[in-house]
C-alpha cells in the first residue's frame, strides 16, 4: 500500500517562501506521476504542479508559475515543491498525490480522480 507523507507547511508572510516534501513508501512500479493539489476554505480542490519520473514533463497551474518549482528527491521517493513569492492566495491545504504512470515520459494527468494515492496533507498560511 502507497504512503504518502507531507511536511513542511507553515505561516509564512507574503513574498516569502516555504518547502514542502512529500515522502512516498510502498510504491513497487517503475513509473509514476507526483504532484501537489491544494484546497482553499470554500474553493474546490486545484492541482497547483505535476511532475513524471524522467522529469521531462512538468506542469503548473498558471497561478503560481514562476514561483513554485516541482522536483524529486535523488531517490526518487521524495518530492518537493518549493513556493517562493507567497501571496495570501496561496493560503490552502497542500496535499501530495501520485499516479502510476504508463511510461517514463508519460504525460501527468490533472484531474482528481487520476491520482488513487494522497497524503493527509499539509497547511500552508500566508498572511499579508
Amino acid at each position: 500500500q502507497v504512503q504518502l507523507v507531507e511536511s513542511g507547511g507553515g505561516s509564512v508572510q507574503a513574498g516569502g517562501s516555504l518547502r514542502l516534501s512529500c515522502a512516498a513508501s510502498g510504491y513497487t512500479y517503475p513509473w509514476n506521476c507526483v504532484g501537489w493539489f491544494r484546497q482553499a476554505p470554500g474553493k474546490e480542490q486545484e492541482g497547483v504542479a505535476f511532475m513524471n519520473t524522467g522529469g521531462n514533463n512538468t506542469v503548473y497551474v498558471d497561478s503560481v508559475k514562476g514561483r513554485f518549482t516541482i522536483s524529486r528527491g535523488n531517490a526518487e521517493n521524495t518530492v518537493y515543491l518549493q513556493m517562493d513569492t507567497l501571496n495570501p492566495e496561496d493560503t490552502a491545504v497542500y496535499y501530495c498525490v501520485l499516479h502510476t504512470a504508463r511510461s517514463r515520459f508519460a504525460d501527468c494527468p490533472r484531474e482528481q480522480r487520476a491520482y488513487n494515492s494522497w497524503g493527509q496533507g499539509t497547511q500552508v498560511t500566508v498572511s499579508s
